[in-house]
């Protein structure tokens, strides 16, 4: 017999599991200064200047990295403006 906590544990997994996690995933360019991904990252992003720093330095020596996580309807438009400032991302 299965205990209530045991139970709860896993129906919590399982709707973790039913929840789509998508990522943006931001491209390394020629074209954007630190300053400037930095900048719209903590805009769009929401990430501390830290965090935004570490991604820009991630993304021009690897070519690319994940900057949010989260369901589509959230990432698109957050996705929108980061096209409109013109980096280059995605959503997968």
């Amino acid at each position: 017999m299965t205990s209530v906590k045991e139970k709860l544990l896993e129906e919590l997994l399982l709707e973790e599991e039913t929840v789509q996690q998508n990522e943006i995933v931001l491209f390394n360019d020629d074209v954007n200064t630190f300053d400037h991904v930095i900048d719209t990252l903590v805009a769009v992003c929401e990430h501390t200047p830290e965090q935004a720093e570490q991604c820009s330095i991630i993304v021009h020596h690897n070519g690319k990295c994940t900057v949010k996580t989260g369901e589509y309807n959230d990432l698109k438009p957050r996705c929108s403006k980061l096209l409109q400032a013109g980096l280059s991302a995605e959503i997968i």
